[in-house]
Order: C-alpha cells, then sequence, then structure tokens
C-alpha cells in the first residue's frame, strides 16, 4: 500500500509539474496576480479569486479549466475519485506557496502564508 501511495503522489507531483509548464504562457499573469493579493490558492487544488477584477476572473477561469482536466485524467488513469485527487492536488499547492501569498484556510477566509 505503501509503494502504490508513493507512486500515486509521484503521478500527482510529475502532472503538477505538467501543468506549471502548460501555465507557462501566463506564468507571469499568474505570478503577478498572486503578488498583488488578487488570487489565491485553495485546498480543494483550484485557485480562487481574492479580488474581482475582469483580468483576475479570467485568470482563474482559464487556471481552473486546466487543472481540472489534469485532475479527471489522473483520477481516471488511477482509479480514484476527483476528490482524492483535489485534496492532494490541494496539498500540494498549499505548500508551494510562496510566503506572503494568499491561501484559503479550513474557515474560507484568505490568509496570507
Amino acid at each position: 500500500m505503501k509503494n502504490l501511495t508513493k507512486k500515486f503522489i509521484k503521478k500527482i507531483s510529475c502532472a503538477l509539474l505538467v501543468s506549471t509548464i502548460a501555465f507557462s504562457a501566463w506564468a507571469i499573469s499568474l505570478d503577478d496576480a498572486k503578488q498583488q493579493g488578487l488570487v489565491g490558492e485553495m485546498s480543494n487544488g483550484y485557485l480562487g479569486l481574492i479580488i474581482d477584477s475582469p483580468d483576475a476572473k479570467s485568470l482563474v477561469t482559464s487556471v481552473n479549466e486546466k487543472r481540472k482536466s489534469i485532475y479527471m485524467n489522473l483520477a481516471r488513469t488511477n482509479k480514484i475519485t476527483m476528490q482524492q485527487v483535489t485534496a492532494l492536488a490541494g496539498k500540494k499547492a498549499y505548500d508551494k506557496t510562496q510566503p506572503g501569498h494568499f491561501i484559503q484556510n479550513s474557515a474560507g477566509q484568505w490568509v496570507k502564508k
């Protein structure tokens, strides 16, 4: 069971790396949006909107569509639920969030890491 978990975590890590590369066209925009406190990471593995602006909203929608597609493929490939995938992705996103950027806590509030 431990090997299966390690293998799964490795696959999630690879998928998140691929998703990071897929977002490279927006890397500056995503980084800028995080730096400015417009968006943050949520525990469900998706990007959240903190300040409602058209550019930030569009970015969140685009990023989350790509993430959902990746998560669905991971769930199908590994025969697990989307909830399992998004929980792991959310934890990984929280871990990778830079200090000073926002994450959503369990109460649904946006806090700086």
